[in-house]
Formats: C-alpha cells, structure tokens, sequence
C-alpha cells in the first residue's frame, strides 16, 4: 500500500516492502519477515542491514535467534529532510548547468494549473531585468486551482523585486471583480466594454505569452499557455500595448513614464 511513497525517500522496492511489513509485526525474524513482505528469504538479510543502516530497524540483541524491530515512522521525516537537505547542496550545481539566458527564438506551451506556475516562475525570473506589460488582464490569480500559498508567495517576491508593470485590464474585470482594480498596483487602464476578449497577451523581456481557456477570474482545467521568445515580436506587442494605452483617458504613456521614474 505504502511502498511506492517509501521508495520516493529512497528505499529500495524491497527495503520498502520489508518496512512497511516490519510496521504491524513488532519483534519479527528474517522467515516471518520474507512471508509478510513477500520477499525471497535470501534477500531480506541485505535488505535489513541496509534499513539498518538508514535507522529504520534495530535488531534486538541478546536474544535467542535474530530478531528485528521497526523504528516509529515518524523517522521517515528525517530521511525526507536529508532528501531536502542534499537537494539544496546540489542546487548551486544544477543551477550553472541551467542556461540563464534563453535561446533568441522558440515557442513552446505549459499547461494546467501546474504549467500556469511554471510560467509565472520563467516570468518572475526574466523580469529581473524587463518591465512587464499585461493586456487584457483577466485577474486570473482568483482561479481556484492557484494554491493561495503560492500566489501569496510569488505576489511578494515580485513585488520585492520593483519591477515596473504595466496593466490594461479587461473590462470584465471591473464589472465582475471591482475590489482587483480598486486594489491593483503598478500603473493600470481599463479597456471599454466594447474591446472585452477571450484572450490575454503578457509581454516582457523578448516574451510574448498568449492563453486560452481563460475567463475573468478563473481559466479552465485545460489551460494552455502559448510562449513565444522572439525579440522583435515582444517590440512589436510592446509598442502596440503603448498605442492602446495612449488612446485610452488617463496620462498618456510618457506621463505615465514619468510618474513611474518620480516613485524610483
């Protein structure tokens, strides 16, 4: 029952069909402990002494034949922290092998609510040096499949991080979610009623990111995510994103430039 989530802290497939078996038991020998674990007898002693030396079993000394005892599982969290622990170690390594610096063009899709956090991670990472345009903005962070840890989390960094941003919100959103304009930060339009959308562009860095499945407030289950790095497509979308902004009311972009270098 347990043993694929055993073998996810490193136990061999018998190490963890050994220990699980070894759970009910209480003091057990090597024969009862190859029947309960549906192991081959001939490989439960290197089983054990393994599972011995990871402080899972003791054996019992002073007894008249060999007996073994599982230790309390709450000795997997230490496994699991060592896990953890060896990962972070590791990080610095893996993280110079990871190129940094996009290739000049590709396309590719992320789906899912799990492929939406991947992207909001490469955007978190490439707007370190960017401003980041949104338009038609649909407030997609309320989806109820955005774990609120997460969005919580992400939402803090990015705003540690100062980066301007730049928002022309659907206009659904002000009519559906009021509260998300009335507390958006960063500078902000909103589109008229007659130019609502299905669709949203970002774009920042050489990033031009389309969805579909989105709604104001939520996206489906089949989200997908449409990312294309191409630098003079994102010049494009950018100079296209300030066109709409200079039409509608408001300050004008080089006012809004302006109000934008006065709060750095």
């Amino acid at each position: 029952m347990y043993s694929e989530l055993l073998q996810e802290l490193n136990l061999s497939p018998n190490e963890a069909k050994i220990y699980e078996g070894m759970l009910s038991t209480g003091e057990t020998n090597a024969s009862i402990i190859a029947l309960r674990s549906n192991v081959p007898r001939r490989n439960v002693y290197d089983a054990l002494n393994r599972l011995i030396e990871k402080g899972l079993v003791y054996k019992i000394v002073g007894s008249g034949e060999n007996l073994f005892q599982a230790v309390n599982p709450n000795k997997l969290l230490d496994l699991l922290h060592e896990k953890e622990k060896w990962l972070k170690s590791k990080l610095p390594e893996l993280q110079d092998l990871y190129a940094t610096d996009p290739p000049l063009k590709a396309a590719y899709i992320y789906s899912g609510v799990e492929g939406y956090k991947n992207y909001h991670n490469d955007l978190l990472r490439i707007s370190q040096k960017e401003e980041v345009y949104f338009l038609g903005a649909k407030a997609l962070w309320n989806s109820p499949q955005v774990n609120k840890a997460f969005r919580t989390n992400y939402l803090k960094e990015f705003e540690k991080r100062k980066v301007p941003y730049y928002t022309l919100f659907d206009p659904g959103v002000l009519r559906e979610l009021p509260e998300v304009v009335q507390n958006a930060k960063g500078e902000y339009k909103v589109l008229p009623d007659q130019y609502a959308t299905q669709g949203l562009v970002d774009i920042f860095g050489d990033y031009v990111v389309t969805f579909s499945g989105v709604h104001v407030g939520r996206f489906d289950d089949h989200l997908r995510i449409f990312i294309i790095i191409d630098k003079d497509l994102a010049n494009t979308y950018r100079t296209w994103f300030k066109m709409i902004w200079d039409l509608l009311p408001g300050k004008s972009w080089t006012e809004t430039q302006q109000t934008v270098l006065l709060k750095k």
